[in-house]
């Protein structure tokens, strides 16, 4: 199975799906003048992207975070295709999204992580939300593996200012 049940109390961990994350954003902001800057929140499905060996040696304080997207709102919004979901996304071909597969034992959609919009977020904030019960679930060892490795590929790749000249 790819999720699993951890214990409330258990550390936040890498593959950790947790609701109502609050994320800041920058709604308005004048260049001559960042005294008028104007930050929102909103509460969203994250997943812990931080490496576990990070998170369980405590050397940071700070947690990397994706947006977990339910795929079915976005389909709804027609921003995506019912197809792109089943083909591209979900096996993987489309730069900078993973899928995860819903699983209706833990309350949880079809989603997609949009990798390229990450987040950073204090460890003790998703500890708390944790205790409080809002982790639904963890990715399990392999299934992380490989989402780490995607998460790793978005950003290590490297992109030519233009394609090779060919005869």
């Amino acid at each position: 199975m790819i999720y699993g049940s951890p214990p409330t109390n258990d550390a936040v961990d890498q593959g950790d799906v947790i609701e109502g994350c609050p994320l800041l954003s920058v709604e308005q902001f004048d260049p001559a003048d960042f005294s008028t800057l104007r930050t929102k929140h909103a509460l969203y499905r994250v997943v812990v992207l931080t490496q576990t060996c990070d998170l369980a040696n405590l050397k940071t304080g700070k947690v990397c975070v994706a947006v977990a997207l339910d795929a079915e709102a976005l389909v709804q919004q027609q921003l995506l295709k019912p197809n792109d979901v089943k083909g591209p996304i979900r096996s993987g071909r489309v730069f900078g999204w993973y899928f995860l597969p819903k699983n209706v034992e833990l309350r949880l959609p079809e989603m997609i992580l949009d990798l390229r919009q990450l987040h950073t977020v204090r460890l003790d904030l998703l500890t708390t939300l944790c205790l409080r019960g809002h982790r639904r679930a963890r990715v399990q060892p392999v299934y992380r593996e490989h989402l780490a490795k995607h998460f790793a590929d978005t950003y290590s790749r490297i992109g030519l200012p233009e394609p090779y000249q060919t005869d």
